[in-house]
């Protein structure tokens, strides 16, 4: 059987890779590795906006009942929620149903354990081991030993709370907020909870259908976004992906402001106050204008590769307070175990609040060198890296760039992808270098595909 957690769980098309039956046999080999001693466990299940969600739920839903676990449906909230209800519930776990920033299409079911942490690796291989040939050798209970499905009405009550928390002196009043929902599973907690604070906010990408999350809005799309801040003459914009696990804004003149800047942005802030510890963990892809920033400031920053499972180990391992990525998935390990889109949004908030300053002068705090970035769509991302006339493409472009920038090339965690990126001072050199790998991954991996720049 081929192996079934990537990077950020099972992820697949549903009702085609990610099937009913498999999302059913997921919960009932967790469900029945969760219990201790034979009790009963506690699981918290969570989902966003897609059609296929309701179906997944269901499947997964009864496979954990059958194993005896208990479940707790909270129905659309963000995956960082779950991660929270786990911990403050006392649950021995929660999972959420979702693809994250993938199209519709697609779906996923990631797991969180008691602590709001994604599970371990050693469990997640007794998980698919079970699934390989051992369900049958499950016990079945009956009866009263059946798992309860109990509705949770209050989840997206409990989270706003706990976000509310994280910042008690914040009063957005005056702040004007365009905000991005990506038709996803902030549209209903996000908006409330800055009104609440205080803040007037024009709310967009907020009807979800169940094929329209993130289609052409949200982090990944935030081009309507700066034309709304704009039009609305607002403070800033907020960008969430379908889960709402990342966070990118918009300044009020209507440019991008990633995760790197936002990092820098409550980083340094951090620093100031005494609370950031010196250090922060960051990917291979950030900015080196981020590094530099930084280092300034007399702050170590530690680099992983690419995704948050990798940033949390490393922040784990340093003590490390903050990390995260340039796509906008920042993890503020003083408040919670995972990237949250909304927290990160409540901790920028209070940086501006605080300093008086607009969001275009702190993003100033950073100088971005010019980075290009190609997507490739390839029939197969496993293995590009023994292709002889990749790395001699890769290397060539290396060669081009040396001393004057840099070329990283990696295959997506997420999706059939590989991805091209070149850092440096002269764009139109980076675009060049760029387009020559990507012209060879294409001719040798699958369909030439342009898909994306940053």
């Amino acid at each position: 059987m081929a192996k079934l957690f990537g990077t950020d769980g099972v992820r697949g098309v549903a009702n085609g890779d990610l099937t009913p039956e498999l999302a059913f046999n997921l919960g009932r080999a967790a469900g029945s590795l969760l219990q201790k001693d034979g009790g009963r466990c506690l699981v918290i299940v969570g989902r966003d906006t897609r059609l296929s969600g309701p179906m997944l739920e269901g499947a997964l839903t009864a496979g954990l009942c059958s194993a005896g676990a208990d479940v707790l449906l909270a129905g659309v909230i963000p995956t960082p929620a779950v991660a929270y209800l786990a911990r403050a519930m006392n649950a021995a776990a929660g999972v959420v149903i979702s693809a994250s920033h993938n199209p519709a299409p697609d779906n996923g079911i990631k797991f969180f354990n008691g602590q709001g942490f994604k599970l371990d690796d050693a469990l997640e291989e007794r998980i698919e081991d079970l699934i390989a040939g051992g369900l049958d050798k499950l016990p079945r209970p009956t009866g009263a030993g059946l798992g309860m499905v109990i509705p949770l009405a209050d989840a997206s009550d409990r989270y706003a709370s706990f976000l509310r928390s994280t910042v008690p002196s914040l009063d957005l009043t005056g702040f004007r907020i365009v905000l991005d929902c990506a038709n996803g599973a902030a549209t209903e907690v996000a908006p409330r909870l800055l009104r609440e604070l205080g803040a007037q906010v024009i709310s967009i990408h907020d009807r979800p259908d169940g094929m329209n999350i993130n289609s052409f809005c949200g982090s990944t799309h935030p081009e309507s976004l700066q034309e709304a801040v704009l039009k609305y003459h607002a403070h800033l914009g907020l960008a969430h992906d379908g889960d709402a696990d990342r966070l990118v804004a918009v300044d009020e003149h209507g440019r991008l402001v990633n995760g790197d800047q936002i990092m820098v942005i409550c980083g340094l802030a951090m620093h100031g106050q005494a609370r950031l510890g010196g250090k922060i963990v960051v990917t291979v892809m950030s900015n080196l204008g981020l590094k530099i920033a930084f280092s300034r400031a007399g702050i170590e920053v530690y680099e992983t590769k690419v995704g948050d499972r990798f940033v949390l180990e490393k922040m784990l391992e340093t003590g490390a307070v903050l990390g995260g990525e340039q796509s906008g998935h920042i993890i503020f390990l003083e408040h919670s175990t995972t990237g949250d889109g909304l927290l990160s949004a409540l901790q920028l908030l209070q940086v501006m609040k605080d300093s008086g300053k607009s969001l275009s002068s702190l993003a100033a705090q950073m100088e971005t060198l010019p980075q290009v970035m190609v997507n490739v769509k390839v029939r197969d991302k496993n293995g590009w890296e023994t292709n002889q006339d990749v790395i001699t493409a890769v290397r060539d472009g290396q060669m081009a760039l040396e001393g004057k920038g840099r070329l990283l090339v990696r295959a997506s965690g997420t999706e059939p992808l590989i991805r091209v990126m070149a850092e440096g001072p002269d764009r139109a050199e980076l675009e060049k270098v760029c387009a020559r790998v990507a012209d060879v991954i294409g001719r040798e991996l699958g369909n030439w595909q342009k898909l994306d720049g940053i």
